[in-house]
């Protein structure tokens, strides 16, 4: 099977993933997969779960969103954070959830919004690190 390179880039590392069959992202209007031989394309990426399928084995990623920059062989992702399934702390992330909540319920000039988006992003870690 045909293969391209991947590499995930976020603001504190670089993830080179080497050379793939498959990814699944997140976008913003749902997920979207890329294969060999994709037409180049930038895709706003959601929070969500990134699939890598390398030599017949899936991974997991957890991201914030971002952008997917498609270009030939190679395929970029430049996102907010991606934790590895195997990285992410599920007791942190159960707190993050649990002070987002509290902090909604206190309602004391918060913004409701940005509370929501960490409660998405640590029950989309909690969902990947179970893969």
């Amino acid at each position: 099977m045909s293969t391209f390179k991947l590499e995930i880039v976020t603001p504190t590392r670089i993830l080179d993933e080497g050379m793939i069959t498959y990814v699944r992202c997140p976008g913003l209007d749902g997920s979207f997969g890329v294969m060999t031989n994709h037409a180049s394309a930038i895709i706003a990426m959601d929070v969500g779960e990134i699939k890598i399928t390398r030599e017949n084995r899936d991974y997991y990623i957890a991201t914030g969103g971002g952008f997917a920059d498609i270009q030939g062989d190679t395929v970029l992702l430049l996102v907010e954070s991606a934790e590895e399934a195997n990285e992410i702390n599920i007791a942190r992330a159960e707190s993050a959830v649990e002070r987002a909540k509290e902090r909604l319920k206190q309602n004391k000039g918060i913004d409701e919004k940005r509370a929501m988006m960490a409660i998405s992003r640590a029950l989309n870690r909690m969902k990947v690190a179970k893969r």
